[in-house]
């Protein structure tokens, strides 16, 4: 096997790892609510901890810490977008079904797609249209009947895909020369300050069991600090396009791990659904080289 070739497998390999962490992530949350913890207690731990691990990390590789305007629009972005997205995921997660929840947040490339066009003004082309027609029949087909009794979990699913598509929009205006390493750890930081203060007013609500415990230390480091820094690993061995088409499993793995420990059922629509958006993201993938 060539050089080439091999470090295009280890690469697609780094990527499928990361997207079993991030997909396992929803099932660890169900575990750790189930212990008695509220979304922002468990939002401070999973934060706190992840960056107290990135920080360690960045001292490690001597990487600086960015400056200025850059430094300004990380503290936002952790703070609001990061901060705010995990809410509304981690809120939907105890409203509707974790597989559910898992292929509504995939709707955000059709999401980035509407508003890059009404903000930046980009030009849409006529695949980016059928995409984001395909991505939203593929979301009424994945809800179907789940509205009923779940309807709140479904509107926080899909405002975690919009808050998400604005995250990713203010971090197309990071300066090229920051590293991602960089880049997570302020923003995990800033995040980690923001549900301090949330806490501060809510009360501490911890996890009131071992195996809570255990489920959120996952949350953290196996589905947020070891997710990312996979995916890095994979992305500067197959670059970007391939990074991201990989990436689009991330959803069937939590689907998959959703019916084998949480006992969700899986419907021929669901399916349908969900294999609809998962498609309408690789259109738009195909159409966008430098997602």
């Amino acid at each position: 096997m060539k050089a080439e070739q091999a470090a295009g497998l280890v690469g697609g390999l780094y990527i499928l790892a990361s997207a079993a962490c991030f997909g396992s992530m929803a099932i660890f949350a169900r575990l750790a609510y189930a212990s008695g913890v509220d979304t922002p207690t468990l939002l401070l731990l999973r934060f706190t901890l992840a960056a107290g691990l990135m920080w360690i990390i960045l001292l490690a590789r001597g990487l600086k810490v960015p400056r200025g305007r850059a430094l300004l629009l990380l503290l936002a972005m952790g703070s609001l977008g990061y901060a705010g997205q995990a809410f509304a995921y981690f809120t939907a997660l105890t409203l509707a079904s974790a597989g559910l929840v898992a292929l509504l947040l995939y709707l955000y490339p059709a999401i980035v797609t509407i508003l890059s066009c009404l903000v930046f003004r980009h030009p849409v082309t006529p695949l980016q249209v059928a995409a984001v027609a395909v991505a939203l029949l593929g979301s009424v087909l994945t809800i179907g009947k789940a509205g009923d009794g779940q309807s709140l979990g479904i509107f926080f699913g899909i405002l975690a895909a919009f808050i998400y598509s604005v995250y990713i929009l203010m971090g197309s205006r990071i300066p090229k020369d920051i590293s991602p390493t960089a880049s997570t750890t302020v923003i995990t930081s800033a995040a980690a300050v923001a549900y301090g203060f949330v806490v501060a007013v809510k009360g501490y609500h911890p996890p009131g069991t071992g195996a809570g415990w255990l489920a959120v230390f996952a949350i953290a480091i196996l589905g947020t600090v070891m997710a990312i820094l996979f995916f890095f690993e994979g992305l500067e061995r197959v670059g970007a396009v391939r990074a991201s088409v990989c990436s689009t499993v991330e959803p069937v793995f939590t689907v998959v791990l959703a019916a084998l420990f949480l006992g969700e059922a899986v419907t021929p629509m669901r399916i349908l659904g969900g294999a609809l958006i998962l498609g309408a993201v690789l259109l738009l993938l195909r159409e966008q080289p430098n997602p």
